[in-house]
């Protein structure tokens, strides 16, 4: 009886969905409470809990869903996150995600896996905003790419435009090479590094025989 009484509530709940915005929005979870009256729906899925809207599929121990139509979603425990068509997958011990805006704050040991653009993201607190593809990470950064390895306390990162921007003590591991500054961009298509403020760099030249290397230093 509770099997079949899921079912119908999921058929009135994505037709309900399909009016209100073009993707569709479902859930399900072994245990789950719900209030249904207009305007202050609230649900709250434990075990196995799962949404799907549109092309993103959020896994968690605990989901609660509230707001208009359901435009919320707080997620806890241990959170994944994964969008085969933006090339994303997110792992986090806690999020709050707008569907509507397509907006995701995740936070607790993220980590952000970039498939399009081969780059590994990491923090204990990332914003995601899924119609710009700019994520915003604070508190212990760590970027990772191929040849290169960069830390820092906050850093923005639009995944459009592959622009990386790194301040609060940035640090730049390329190819060897060491980079820091006050604030350091970098292209990662082209890997081109800009470095800004009180600069210094650790620059290895290979075709030194005895193996040392070159120290430069700049500031403003």
């Amino acid at each position: 009886m509770r099997k079949k009484t899921i079912y119908l509530f999921f058929i009135v709940f994505i037709i309900s969905a399909n009016f209100c915005i073009a993707d569709t929005f479902t859930f399900n979870g072994d245990n789950f409470s719900s209030v249904m009256s207009k305007g202050k729906e609230y649900t709250i899925l434990s075990g196995n809990a799962k949404i799907v809207s549109g092309s993103t599929v959020i896994n968690a121990t605990k989901i609660e869903l509230y707001g208009n139509n359901y435009r919320f979603a707080e997620c806890t425990g241990i959170v994944k996150v994964q969008d085969n068509k933006k090339g994303l997958n997110i792992v986090a011990d806690k999020m709050v995600f707008d569907r509507i805006e397509d907006i995701s704050r995740l936070e607790g040991s993220v980590v952000m896996e970039d498939f399009r653009n081969e780059v590994i993201v990491k923090g204990d607190y990332l914003e995601y905003l899924g119609k710009t593809e700019i994520a915003t990470i604070q508190i212990g950064v760590r970027i990772l790419k191929e040849d290169m390895a960069c830390r820092s306390e906050f850093a923005l990162y639009n995944r459009k435009t592959n622009i990386l921007d790194l301040s609060g003590l940035p640090f730049v591991y390329w190819k060897g090479d060491e980079y820091r500054a006050l604030r350091i961009t970098i292209n990662l298509d082209t890997d081109e590094i800009s470095l800004e403020g009180k600069v210094s760099g650790l620059i290895h030249d290979d075709d030194k025989e005895d193996g040392d290397s070159e120290k430069t230093e700049a500031s403003e």
